[in-house]
């Protein structure tokens, strides 16, 4: 059975129908999920609704920091907010499909041997590229170490 990700036919030897621009919003839907502490918002969340103090006693971080996560993650349509009193309650929009990918992607790190880890371009001790969110404007950087 063939796989179509926005024009992207899987039988045909992984040449995109479209060329590479059908496959930018894959590209940014896997963007998205490219940082840890997303993900480990992502993780929370799953587990049900959290307001952005939880979160941050939960993973750790500045609460500046998981409010730009949190931005970034409603931005790309996989979380939402509800107003609760004078806080907002965060919670997964699509949590059935964005834990099967997160399900999908465990399989391929197994099915790998976590090879991605030794990548010199995104593993575990790269030293490129890297991005970084600013926590004053919601912004997506790209810096160089």
């Amino acid at each position: 059975m063939a796989m179509h990700i926005s024009g992207y036919d899987s039988s045909l030897a992984g040449v995109p129908a479209d060329g590479t621009a059908a496959l930018a919003p894959a590209a940014a839907l896997f963007h998205s999920l490219s940082d840890p502490a997303r993900l480990a918002v992502l993780q929370h969340l799953s587990h049900g609704e959290h307001r952005v103090r939880d979160l941050t006693e939960h993973i750790g971080l500045a609460q500046s920091t998981v409010s730009a996560h949190l931005a970034c993650l409603k931005d790309c349509g996989l979380v939402d907010s509800r107003p609760k009193g004078r806080a907002s309650m965060f919670f997964l929009t699509t949590a059935p499909e964005l834990l099967a990918v997160l399900a999908a992607a465990e399989l391929l790190l197994d099915a790998t041997g976590h090879a991605v880890e030794l990548c010199p371009t995104y593993g575990l001790g790269r030293t490129g590229a890297q991005t970084s969110m600013t926590p004053n404007d919601n912004t997506h950087k790209e810096s160089t170490r």
